[in-house]
């Protein structure tokens, strides 16, 4: 059994016990979470498909912990004027493990 969830803006495809890292969300580590907007939902080939979202349909989560991701480096430059930038940026993190999935 698996879901389409949106979560923070972005789609993730999530199953019972599988961990995910997200944007970051508000809530303390070990406290739990819900979702209920599901856009799929597949119970063993029955694929049931929302529009947008499936009514009734909740994906429960716990918070294992926040972090920070890795550095991207952002470079700029432009070719034979001296132009030259780096940037860098660690995204804020949060790890999350699925509990149960209701549809």
């Amino acid at each position: 059994m698996y879901a389409i969830v949106e979560i923070a803006g972005q789609q993730f495809k999530v199953q019972k016990d599988r961990k995910v890292y997200v944007h970051r969300i508000e809530g303390e580590e070990g406290s739990s979470v819900s979702f209920d907007r599901v856009l799929l939902l597949d119970n063993d080939g029955s694929i049931t498909v929302g529009a947008p979202a499936i009514d009734g349909a909740k994906v429960t989560a716990r918070i294992e912990k926040h972090l920070k991701g890795d550095k991207v480096l952002v470079f700029k430059k432009k070719r034979r004027k001296g132009y030259q930038k780096l940037n860098g940026h660690r995204q804020y993190l949060t790890q999350i493990t699925i509990t149960e999935i209701a549809g």
